[in-house]
Protein backbone atom coordinates (compact mmCIF):
# COMPACT_ATOMS: atom_id res chain seq x y z
CA UNK A 1 0.00 0.00 0.00
CA UNK A 2 1.02 3.36 -1.17
CA UNK A 3 0.29 6.32 1.33
CA UNK A 4 0.85 9.83 0.49
CA UNK A 5 0.05 12.61 3.18
CA UNK A 6 0.64 16.39 2.10
CA UNK A 7 -0.52 18.64 5.41
CA UNK A 8 0.35 22.44 5.59
CA UNK A 9 -0.87 25.72 7.13
CA UNK A 10 -2.61 26.26 4.15
CA UNK A 11 -4.55 23.75 2.63
CA UNK A 12 -4.37 19.84 2.99
CA UNK A 13 -3.86 17.51 0.42
CA UNK A 14 -4.73 13.77 1.50
CA UNK A 15 -4.08 10.87 -0.96
CA UNK A 16 -4.36 7.43 -0.60
CA UNK A 17 -3.88 4.41 -2.80
CA UNK A 18 -4.35 0.55 -1.68
CA UNK A 19 -3.40 -2.03 -3.78
CA UNK A 20 -5.95 -3.87 -3.47
CA UNK A 21 -8.91 -2.62 -2.91
CA UNK A 22 -10.82 -5.55 -1.47
CA UNK A 23 -8.45 -5.47 1.57
CA UNK A 24 -10.27 -4.47 4.42
CA UNK A 25 -7.75 -4.12 6.69
CA UNK A 26 -6.21 -1.97 4.51
CA UNK A 27 -8.98 0.10 3.34
CA UNK A 28 -9.50 0.51 7.13
CA UNK A 29 -5.83 1.93 7.60
CA UNK A 30 -6.37 4.15 4.50
CA UNK A 31 -9.36 5.95 6.02
CA UNK A 32 -7.84 6.61 9.66
CA UNK A 33 -4.62 8.81 7.37
CA UNK A 34 -6.84 10.66 5.92
CA UNK A 35 -8.99 11.23 8.44
CA UNK A 36 -5.97 12.10 11.02
CA UNK A 37 -4.97 14.44 8.12
CA UNK A 38 -7.63 16.33 8.09
CA UNK A 39 -7.95 16.54 11.70
CA UNK A 40 -4.66 17.96 11.82
CA UNK A 41 -5.51 20.54 8.29
CA UNK A 42 -8.66 21.60 10.49
CA UNK A 43 -6.92 22.36 13.87
CA UNK A 44 -4.71 24.40 12.08
CA UNK A 45 -7.33 26.41 10.15
CA UNK A 46 -9.33 26.33 14.00
CA UNK A 47 -6.67 27.57 16.35
CA UNK A 48 -3.91 30.37 15.79
CA UNK A 49 -0.44 28.80 15.21
CA UNK A 50 1.30 32.09 15.59
CA UNK A 51 2.24 33.18 18.84
CA UNK A 52 4.14 35.59 17.71
CA UNK A 53 5.52 38.51 15.22
CA UNK A 54 8.34 39.91 13.55
CA UNK A 55 8.16 43.59 12.57
CA UNK A 56 10.55 43.52 9.41
CA UNK A 57 10.54 47.42 9.75
CA UNK A 58 14.24 48.90 8.52
CA UNK A 59 15.49 45.72 8.97
CA UNK A 60 16.90 45.31 5.55
CA UNK A 61 18.78 48.69 5.53
CA UNK A 62 22.63 49.13 6.49
CA UNK A 63 24.02 49.77 10.11
CA UNK A 64 24.69 52.57 9.50
CA UNK A 65 21.22 54.14 7.72
CA UNK A 66 19.71 52.80 10.78
CA UNK A 67 21.95 54.65 12.85
CA UNK A 68 20.83 57.64 11.24
CA UNK A 69 17.33 56.87 11.10
CA UNK A 70 17.94 56.21 14.68
CA UNK A 71 18.94 59.77 15.91
CA UNK A 72 16.52 61.40 13.85
CA UNK A 73 13.94 59.69 14.84
CA UNK A 74 14.95 60.33 18.50
CA UNK A 75 15.01 63.78 17.55
CA UNK A 76 11.67 64.03 16.15
CA UNK A 77 10.42 62.35 18.74
CA UNK A 78 12.12 64.50 21.75
CA UNK A 79 11.07 67.53 20.11
CA UNK A 80 7.37 66.27 19.69
CA UNK A 81 6.36 65.12 23.66
CA UNK A 82 8.59 68.37 24.81
CA UNK A 83 6.42 70.32 22.41
CA UNK A 84 3.24 68.83 23.00
CA UNK A 85 4.36 67.85 27.26
CA UNK A 86 4.61 72.11 27.43
CA UNK A 87 1.50 73.05 25.82
CA UNK A 88 -0.72 70.48 28.21
CA UNK A 89 1.49 72.41 30.84
CA UNK A 90 0.29 75.55 30.01
CA UNK A 91 -3.06 75.03 28.73
CA UNK A 92 -3.62 73.18 32.20
CA UNK A 93 -2.50 75.59 34.38
CA UNK A 94 -2.35 79.06 33.11
CA UNK A 95 -5.79 80.65 34.07
CA UNK A 96 -5.47 83.20 31.11
CA UNK A 97 -5.95 80.49 28.51
CA UNK A 98 -9.27 79.09 29.96
CA UNK A 99 -10.94 79.73 26.11
CA UNK A 100 -12.44 76.32 24.53
CA UNK A 101 -9.60 76.67 22.08
CA UNK A 102 -7.56 76.19 24.36
CA UNK A 103 -8.89 73.25 26.24
CA UNK A 104 -9.07 71.55 23.30
CA UNK A 105 -5.44 72.05 22.44
CA UNK A 106 -4.27 70.63 25.53
CA UNK A 107 -6.35 67.90 24.94
CA UNK A 108 -5.44 67.51 21.36
CA UNK A 109 -1.45 67.97 22.13
CA UNK A 110 -2.37 64.98 25.40
CA UNK A 111 -3.88 62.88 22.32
CA UNK A 112 -0.56 63.21 20.28
CA UNK A 113 1.31 61.77 23.15
CA UNK A 114 -0.11 59.07 23.91
CA UNK A 115 -0.30 58.36 19.96
CA UNK A 116 3.64 58.72 19.10
CA UNK A 117 4.28 56.89 22.31
CA UNK A 118 2.31 53.41 21.33
CA UNK A 119 4.58 53.30 18.13
CA UNK A 120 8.26 55.37 17.87
CA UNK A 121 9.73 54.22 21.23
CA UNK A 122 9.51 50.17 19.69
CA UNK A 123 10.57 51.55 16.66
CA UNK A 124 13.63 53.15 18.11
CA UNK A 125 14.52 49.91 20.18
CA UNK A 126 14.29 47.60 17.32
CA UNK A 127 16.79 50.21 15.40
CA UNK A 128 19.38 49.07 17.75
CA UNK A 129 18.35 45.96 18.21
CA UNK A 130 18.37 42.68 16.26
CA UNK A 131 15.80 41.10 18.32
CA UNK A 132 12.28 42.55 16.29
CA UNK A 133 9.50 39.93 18.08
CA UNK A 134 7.10 41.29 19.60
CA UNK A 135 4.00 38.92 21.28
CA UNK A 136 0.94 38.45 20.19
CA UNK A 137 -0.35 40.54 23.04
CA UNK A 138 1.68 43.23 22.53
CA UNK A 139 0.72 43.19 18.87
CA UNK A 140 -2.99 43.43 20.04
CA UNK A 141 -2.71 45.98 22.30
CA UNK A 142 -0.52 48.39 20.22
CA UNK A 143 -3.23 48.26 17.60
CA UNK A 144 -5.71 48.69 19.88
CA UNK A 145 -4.18 51.90 21.35
CA UNK A 146 -3.55 53.00 17.62
CA UNK A 147 -7.19 52.87 17.08
CA UNK A 148 -8.29 54.39 19.80
CA UNK A 149 -6.16 57.68 20.37
CA UNK A 150 -6.10 57.66 16.25
CA UNK A 151 -9.95 57.70 16.06
CA UNK A 152 -10.00 60.29 18.93
CA UNK A 153 -7.65 62.60 17.33
CA UNK A 154 -9.61 62.78 14.24
CA UNK A 155 -13.15 63.56 15.54
CA UNK A 156 -11.27 66.23 17.83
CA UNK A 157 -9.90 68.19 14.81
CA UNK A 158 -13.25 68.36 13.58
CA UNK A 159 -14.83 69.45 16.80
CA UNK A 160 -11.81 72.13 17.14
CA UNK A 161 -12.69 73.30 13.14
CA UNK A 162 -15.60 73.98 14.18
CA UNK A 163 -15.15 75.79 17.32
CA UNK A 164 -13.17 78.15 15.33
CA UNK A 165 -16.17 78.47 12.83
CA UNK A 166 -18.19 79.04 15.60
CA UNK A 167 -15.69 82.09 16.86
CA UNK A 168 -15.55 83.66 13.66
CA UNK A 169 -18.74 83.80 12.47
CA UNK A 170 -20.73 83.90 15.34
CA UNK A 171 -19.19 85.82 17.97
CA UNK A 172 -22.20 86.94 19.66
CA UNK A 173 -23.34 83.51 20.51
CA UNK A 174 -19.62 82.08 21.37
CA UNK A 175 -19.31 82.15 24.98
CA UNK A 176 -23.35 80.20 24.61
CA UNK A 177 -23.07 77.34 22.36
CA UNK A 178 -19.52 76.92 23.39
CA UNK A 179 -19.80 76.75 27.04
CA UNK A 180 -17.54 74.55 29.25
CA UNK A 181 -20.27 71.85 29.57
CA UNK A 182 -20.63 71.37 25.88
CA UNK A 183 -16.44 71.03 25.66
CA UNK A 184 -16.18 68.88 28.08
CA UNK A 185 -19.19 66.54 26.32
CA UNK A 186 -17.25 67.11 22.67
CA UNK A 187 -14.16 65.59 24.18
CA UNK A 188 -15.33 63.14 26.09
CA UNK A 189 -17.66 62.23 22.97
CA UNK A 190 -13.86 61.61 20.84
CA UNK A 191 -12.23 59.57 23.73
CA UNK A 192 -15.41 57.51 23.60
CA UNK A 193 -16.42 56.92 20.09
CA UNK A 194 -12.42 56.73 19.78
CA UNK A 195 -12.42 53.70 22.35
CA UNK A 196 -15.48 52.03 20.99
CA UNK A 197 -14.53 52.29 17.57
CA UNK A 198 -10.81 50.87 18.76
CA UNK A 199 -12.95 47.80 20.16
CA UNK A 200 -14.93 47.22 17.15
CA UNK A 201 -11.69 47.29 14.56
CA UNK A 202 -10.00 45.62 16.58
CA UNK A 203 -12.32 42.44 16.50
CA UNK A 204 -12.40 42.91 12.41
CA UNK A 205 -8.52 42.53 12.54
CA UNK A 206 -7.92 39.71 15.06
CA UNK A 207 -11.03 37.61 13.99
CA UNK A 208 -9.16 34.96 11.80
CA UNK A 209 -6.75 32.63 13.10
CA UNK A 210 -2.97 33.56 12.36
CA UNK A 211 -1.11 30.51 10.48
CA UNK A 212 0.99 32.02 7.69
CA UNK A 213 4.00 34.19 7.33
CA UNK A 214 4.70 36.38 10.71
CA UNK A 215 6.77 38.75 9.25
CA UNK A 216 5.19 42.16 9.55
CA UNK A 217 6.54 44.71 6.89
CA UNK A 218 6.38 47.79 8.91
CA UNK A 219 7.67 49.06 12.03
CA UNK A 220 4.61 48.61 14.33
CA UNK A 221 1.27 46.31 13.38
CA UNK A 222 -0.69 48.36 11.35
CA UNK A 223 -4.10 46.61 10.76
CA UNK A 224 -3.92 46.15 6.82
CA UNK A 225 -0.57 44.38 7.23
CA UNK A 226 -1.61 42.21 9.90
CA UNK A 227 -5.17 40.94 8.42
CA UNK A 228 -3.04 39.96 5.45
CA UNK A 229 -1.03 37.54 7.21
CA UNK A 230 -4.75 35.87 8.70
CA UNK A 231 -5.77 32.20 7.62
CA UNK A 232 -9.19 32.92 6.34
CA UNK A 233 -10.63 35.13 4.34
CA UNK A 234 -9.23 39.09 4.79
CA UNK A 235 -11.70 40.59 2.21
CA UNK A 236 -14.52 41.00 4.58
CA UNK A 237 -11.90 42.49 7.18
CA UNK A 238 -10.69 45.15 4.91
CA UNK A 239 -14.56 46.02 3.78
CA UNK A 240 -14.95 46.50 6.95
CA UNK A 241 -12.41 48.79 7.90
CA UNK A 242 -12.44 50.03 4.83
CA UNK A 243 -16.20 51.08 5.55
CA UNK A 244 -15.02 52.71 9.23
CA UNK A 245 -12.80 54.49 7.64
CA UNK A 246 -15.17 56.55 5.31
CA UNK A 247 -17.55 57.38 8.24
CA UNK A 248 -14.00 57.98 10.88
CA UNK A 249 -11.73 59.95 8.68
CA UNK A 250 -14.14 61.59 5.62
CA UNK A 251 -16.98 62.64 8.07
CA UNK A 252 -14.71 64.75 9.59
CA UNK A 253 -12.76 65.90 6.88
CA UNK A 254 -16.11 66.88 5.33
CA UNK A 255 -17.04 68.55 8.63
CA UNK A 256 -13.43 70.61 8.88
CA UNK A 257 -13.59 71.44 5.05
CA UNK A 258 -17.14 73.25 5.12
CA UNK A 259 -16.27 75.11 8.34
CA UNK A 260 -13.15 76.11 7.30
CA UNK A 261 -14.58 77.40 3.74
CA UNK A 262 -17.64 79.33 6.08
CA UNK A 263 -14.75 81.08 7.88
CA UNK A 264 -13.34 82.02 4.43
CA UNK A 265 -16.88 83.02 2.93
CA UNK A 266 -17.31 85.33 6.27
CA UNK A 267 -13.82 86.68 6.29
CA UNK A 268 -13.45 87.51 2.77
CA UNK A 269 -16.94 89.85 3.19
CA UNK A 270 -15.84 91.78 5.71
CA UNK A 271 -12.09 91.71 7.23
CA UNK A 272 -9.58 93.93 6.00
CA UNK A 273 -6.66 92.84 3.59
CA UNK A 274 -4.81 92.61 6.69
CA UNK A 275 -6.90 90.50 8.39
CA UNK A 276 -7.62 88.11 5.28
CA UNK A 277 -4.17 87.76 5.12
CA UNK A 278 -4.00 86.60 8.96
CA UNK A 279 -6.81 84.19 8.08
CA UNK A 280 -5.57 82.68 5.36
CA UNK A 281 -2.51 81.67 6.74
CA UNK A 282 -4.08 80.38 9.49
CA UNK A 283 -6.49 78.81 7.79
CA UNK A 284 -4.24 76.82 5.24
CA UNK A 285 -1.64 76.10 8.14
CA UNK A 286 -4.64 74.14 10.05
CA UNK A 287 -5.70 72.48 6.18
CA UNK A 288 -2.27 71.00 6.00
CA UNK A 289 -1.75 69.39 9.32
CA UNK A 290 -5.19 68.22 8.62
CA UNK A 291 -4.34 66.84 5.47
CA UNK A 292 -1.26 65.60 6.35
CA UNK A 293 -2.97 63.18 9.19
CA UNK A 294 -6.01 62.46 6.81
CA UNK A 295 -4.13 61.68 3.67
CA UNK A 296 -1.98 58.88 5.04
CA UNK A 297 -4.03 57.22 7.16
CA UNK A 298 -6.96 56.88 3.92
CA UNK A 299 -3.74 55.54 2.16
CA UNK A 300 -3.50 53.04 4.84
CA UNK A 301 -6.99 51.98 5.45
CA UNK A 302 -8.61 53.12 2.45
CA UNK A 303 -6.45 51.68 -0.53
CA UNK A 304 -6.48 48.08 -1.85
CA UNK A 305 -3.86 46.59 -0.48
CA UNK A 306 -2.66 45.09 -3.82
CA UNK A 307 -1.21 48.95 -4.53
CA UNK A 308 0.78 49.03 -1.28
CA UNK A 309 4.38 47.73 -0.56
CA UNK A 310 6.80 48.24 2.32
CA UNK A 311 8.39 51.43 0.53
CA UNK A 312 4.75 53.40 0.25
CA UNK A 313 3.37 52.37 3.71
CA UNK A 314 6.40 53.11 6.04
CA UNK A 315 6.44 56.71 4.60
CA UNK A 316 2.75 57.38 5.34
CA UNK A 317 2.78 55.48 8.62
CA UNK A 318 5.48 57.88 9.61
CA UNK A 319 3.35 61.00 8.48
CA UNK A 320 0.57 60.10 10.51
CA UNK A 321 2.69 58.81 13.69
CA UNK A 322 5.54 61.11 14.35
CA UNK A 323 5.12 64.48 11.74
CA UNK A 324 1.89 64.98 12.17
CA UNK A 325 1.81 64.84 16.13
CA UNK A 326 5.05 67.08 15.88
CA UNK A 327 3.67 69.72 13.04
CA UNK A 328 0.51 69.94 15.58
CA UNK A 329 2.10 71.88 18.26
CA UNK A 330 3.66 74.29 15.83
CA UNK A 331 0.95 74.93 13.69
CA UNK A 332 -1.78 75.30 16.33
CA UNK A 333 -0.23 76.53 19.25
CA UNK A 334 3.46 78.35 18.76
CA UNK A 335 2.25 80.58 16.03
CA UNK A 336 -0.22 82.20 18.27
CA UNK A 337 0.44 85.65 20.40
CA UNK A 338 -1.15 84.39 23.64
CA UNK A 339 0.31 81.17 23.87
CA UNK A 340 4.01 82.28 23.50
CA UNK A 341 2.89 84.57 26.09
CA UNK A 342 1.79 82.01 28.77
CA UNK A 343 5.18 80.41 27.93
CA UNK A 344 7.16 83.38 28.63
CA UNK A 345 5.57 83.75 31.75
CA UNK A 346 5.74 79.82 32.44
CA UNK A 347 9.14 79.98 31.82
CA UNK A 348 9.27 83.31 33.81
CA UNK A 349 7.58 81.27 37.03
CA UNK A 350 10.35 78.41 36.72
CA UNK A 351 12.77 80.89 36.66
CA UNK A 352 11.93 82.82 40.10
CA UNK A 353 10.94 79.48 41.60
CA UNK A 354 14.81 78.45 40.89
CA UNK A 355 15.95 82.07 42.44
CA UNK A 356 14.35 81.22 45.35
CA UNK A 357 15.33 77.78 46.06
CA UNK A 358 18.86 79.08 45.95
Amino acid sequence: MNVIVNVNSHECDCECECEDVNDEEKGQECYVITVSAMSKTVDLRNGSTVTEFILVGFEQSSSSTRASLFALFLALYSLAMAMNGLIIFITWTDPRLNSPMYFFLGHLSFLDVCFITTTIPQMLIHLVVKNHIVSFVSCLTQMYLVFCVGVAECILLAFMAYDRYVAICHPLSYAQIMSRQVCVKLVSAAWLFGLINGIFLEYMSFRNPFCRDNHIENFFCEAPIVIALSCGDPHFSLRMIFVDAILVLLSPMVLIVISYARILASILGRASSSGRGKTFSTCASHLTVVLLLYTSAMFSYMNPRSTHGPDKDKPFSLLYTIITPMCNPIIYSFRNKEMLGAIVRALGRISLAQDESV
